[in-house]
């Protein structure tokens, strides 16, 4: 039985295979993880079609191949076994397997230069001659950096880019968090963040800032009726990737802190659905846990608006005509200026800290 690359979504045409889970010759069960795949739009394991021997890797780690290709063969009991070639398994002249012998080098080590990526007899004097030097080692990037920084540089070329922030007392919500930390914890598995908060203030003040909730379209700005919320999340050296809380407007603070741990956990464990990370009409980008003071992201097109929530410290405050100390933190939010101006953009910034610092969020939970 042939494995090709399966449809993974409407738009996506093609993938990397990252990762094979067996090797050539072993078993594999029907539905099994056989190979990892990552497009621009989601990383996921894909099953086995079928149980039986996989007899053929077609395709190596790495590659790039379009939906349908033929990437491996399964030797299914009582079907004929397809000829194949086991793609990890270099061909290698007797020359180089020589040179390879007498510097105790192995070829995976290589990079191999000649037709189809074979490694010629100059690929291995030439790695011969690199062991010597200062040494360095180039990391390629990986499906998710790629895609990152393919949208980033665009979206940093083709649209202008303002920063706006504001800091925001936080001590409302931190003390209805701290509140429900214990009980929260031990019912749900999980600890309560502010992130879930703010994105609470997000959708509320975006009813009457519709315009932040938008994309641009040839000359014209595209409003749109539901609030679907982009969370990144971080996968180390990896990358990021942003799922998306879909209706994110229709949800309270316990739902938004449910669905975004329910997110996070899938997109760490490459369990995430095409339809997950698509159709994000507005972007929360979370740094808080690292402590910064303020970041300012880059806009995701077509969306028009990226807010960053930075650390909640406790910091000196002027709370009337007294000193205090408080929970502080910044709102920072990068707008495209096509869409709005700055006025627009601090008055929604101001009402997200209004609704922040003047809601009972202990009602929330």
């Amino acid at each position: 039985m042939d494995v090709v690359m399966p449809q993974l979504g409407e738009t996506v045409k093609e993938g990397t295979v990252t990762a094979w889970r067996k090797k050539a010759g072993e078993r594999v069960e029907k539905d099994e993880p056989l190979f990892e795949v990552n497009t621009d739009k989601v990383d996921m394991d894909v099953p086995s079609p079928a149980t039986g021997v996989l007899s053929a890797i077609l395709v190596s780690e790495g590659s790039t191949v379009r939906v349908g290709e033929k990437l491996a063969v399964i030797a299914v009991e009582g079907e004929a076994a397809a000829p194949g070639r086991v793609a990890d398994e270099p061909r290698l002249s007797p020359v180089v397997r020589k040179l390879l012998s007498e510097h105790g080098l192995d070829a995976s080590a290589i990079q191999g230069t000649g037709a189809g990526g074979r490694i010629t007899r100059d690929d291995v004097l030439a790695h011969v001659a690199q062991r010597g030097a200062p040494q360095r080692k180039t990391v390629p990037f990986n499906r998710i950096r790629k895609v990152t920084a393919e949208r980033m540089a665009l979206s940093w070329r083709t649209i202008p880019h303002v920063l706006q922030a504001v800091e925001v007392d936080f001590l409302p919500v931190e003390s209805a968090r701290l509140a429900a930390a214990e009980r929260w914890k031990a019912k749900e598995g999980f600890s309560l963040t502010p992130l879930p908060f703010v994105a609470q203030a997000v959708c509320a003040a975006i009813r009457e800032f519709p315009n932040v909730n938008a994309s641009v379209e040839g000359d014209g700005l595209v409003l749109h009726d539901a609030v679907h919320l982009g969370i990144a999340v971080d996968l180390g050296v990896e990358g990021l990737i942003v799922p998306v809380v879909k209706d994110g407007g229709n949800l309270g603070v316990a739902d938004l802190a449910r669905r975004m741990r329910t997110l996070a956990e899938k997109a760490r464990e490459k369990r995430l659905a095409a339809d997950e990370v698509s159709g994000a009409t507005y972007t929360i980008s979370n740094s808080g846990k690292f402590g910064t003071l303020l970041t300012a992201p880059i806009i995701d097109p077509p969306q028009v608006a990226i807010l960053s929530l930075d650390g909640v410290t406790k910091r000196p405050a002027v709370v009337g005509d007294a000193l205090a100390v408080r929970p502080i933190g910044v709102l920072a939010q990068s707008f495209d200026h096509r869409a709005f101006d700055g006025a627009y953009s601090a008055s929604f910034l101001r009402r997200v800290k209004e609704i922040l610092e003047g809601r009972d969020w202990s009602r929330d939970l």
